[in-house]
């Protein structure tokens, strides 16, 4: 392998959604300003990323040193084939979220615009950091930086429900980030002394004469302790986040917090403990049936849900965990599919979650229940709302057919009949909480009410980006080749 290229286009990236913070809080209340400086941000930081890709695909890996604190011990940047699949994904719907946000916050006339707006830079500055941490000090640094700089985001409406949710957020995600992953990184650098990832996803960095027990321990602590990515039974911050505005729900749920949390976690998998020593104390299967158990319960619970974003916060819990199935399934194709469903999931999920948020800004309506007819009402938006859904059932040609696909083949390929049920009931389970909306929309009744009052989409600033992230949900089933050959480059 080439040895890491010295890249200040990682330092440029990862500052480019700091500056916007800081300049976006300088910008006072003068809106166009505010949300100038904003795309401004997002574009350089997408730019930036995206002009590494032709070298990373080449099989290049670029680094960028911070900071030294002990020997194996650094604050340091890096970009390979694995962080460029979050970290393009994560900038470039950036660049529509400030789009969507500003619709959204000017069409319902939101309070602190430019908290808001400051505060969803810094939540992409964290999640960036993740995507390109060379090492787990680093990456666990960013992941806790993501937690608090979303709080004000989640506890944003600044009443008594807001602020539960935002205490329960927080509550989850900085405990278990202590309480499990701190000490067992602190473990890991004594017997290791490094944390620097691996060079490849095979050796992993724990040497070869460690207890067993430990490992193992090490192992399940990270797993749980990184509680973003909605492993049950540490799942519940997931909803209750939900009373945030949505553009902040599109956030938690296909940008920064879920897929920092599912990162990190498939991050550690592979290039601390690493794919021989997880098949040597075999915990590869065992890792698979667990997050199953979160797939199927997490299906389960959505269908029950009538308010349409509990819904699909449910599915987000569920969907989440495809992504550690994949990997812990430890063949090619098994961890083809699951790192590539990191990106499918996010442009999905916020089309999903956008069209939530368009529904509400022109109807004022949450409830799947009082949506009979609004698919007439609305075309685009339940348009992109259906081709959403199908890429999150895995029907062709969108791209969550893909990742289903290789889910599916890589069960096959370890073996396990078990997990190939689970796939194909989750699936089922899936169109069963996704079907309904779409029917209920485009071919229920529209209430005498309704036809009088509502008269056509929300803004276009909030309908043109939702369009945009479910075209993109198709063309990437059609055109996987980029996704895919960034998958098939970790392994």
């Amino acid at each position: 392998m080439d040895a890491p290229i010295h890249d200040i286009r990682l330092l440029i990236a990862l500052l480019a959604p700091l500056v916007g913070a800081g300049l976006v809080m300088a910008s006072g209340k003068k809106p166009n300003l505010r949300e100038g400086i904003s795309l401004l941000a997002a574009l350089t930081m997408f730019g930036t990323t995206a002009s590494l890709l032709p070298a990373i695909l080449a099989g290049k890996t670029f680094v960028f040193p911070l900071f030294k604190l002990l020997p194996g011990l650094s604050i340091t940047l890096r970009a390979d084939a694995m962080s460029m699949i979050f970290a393009v994904v994560a900038s470039f719907l950036w660049v529509l979220a400030v789009f969507y946000s500003a619709g959204y916050m000017r069409g319902l006339d939101e309070h602190a615009q430019t908290r808001f707006n400051a505060c969803f830079a810094l939540a992409l500055f964290g999640a960036i950091g993740c995507a390109f941490s060379d090492n787990l000090l680093t990456l666990y640094l960013f992941y806790e930086i993501v937690s608090v700089v979303t709080y004000p985001l989640v506890a944003h409406h600044q009443d008594a429900e807001s602020y539960s949710g935002a205490q329960k957020y927080m509550t989850y995600l900085t405990t278990t980030a202590k309480g499990l992953v701190l000490p067992a990184m602190v473990l890991i650098y004594v017997l290791t002394g490094t944390l620097d990832f691996a060079h490849n996803v095979h050796t992993g960095i724990l040497p070869v004469g460690v207890n067993h027990w430990i490992v193992i321990g090490l192992y399940v602590a990270c797993i749980l302790g990184f509680a973003k990515n909605g492993l049950m039974p540490f799942h519940n911050w997931l909803p209750s986040a939900m009373v945030a505005p949505t553009p902040v729900s599109a956030l938690l749920h296909a940008v920064a917090v879920v897929k920092v949390g599912v990162f990190c976690t498939t991050r550690v998998m592979l290039y601390v403990f690493g794919v021989d020593t997880m098949t040597a104390l075999h915990l590869g299967m065992p890792t698979a049936y667990f997050v199953s158990i979160t797939i199927l319960a997490g299906s389960v619970i959505a269908l029950s849900k009538d308010n349409l974003k509990a819904r699909l916060a449910y599915s987000t819990v569920s969907q989440l965990s495809y992504i550690i199935l994949g990997v812990a399934l430890l063949n090619p194709t098994g961890v083809e599919g699951g790192l590539m469903h990191i990106a499918i999931h996010a442009f999905a999920k916020i089309t999903l979650f956008f069209c939530a948020g368009a529904i509400y800004v022109a109807t004022h309506k949450k409830n799947i229940s009082e949506m009979s007819g609004l698919g007439r009402v609305m075309p685009w938006t339940f348009g992109a709302f259906a081709l959403a859904s199908l890429s999150m059932i895995g029907a062709p040609p969108t791209g969550g057919f893909i990742s289903k696909l290789y889910l599916l083949v890589g069960a096959l390929d370890a073996g396990s009949i078990g997990i190939l049920l689970v796939l194909i009931t989750s699936t089922v389970l899936n169109a069963a909480y996704f079907a309904p909306v779409v029917y209920k929309a485009f071919f229920g009744k529209l209430s005498d009410e309704d036809a009088h009052h509502l008269h056509g989409e929300a803004p276009l600033a909030m309908v043109i980006p939702l369009c945009i992230t479910a075209v993109i949900s198709v063309v990437i089933g059609l055109y996987p080749n980029l996704l895919l050959g960034l998958a098939k480059a970790v392994f």
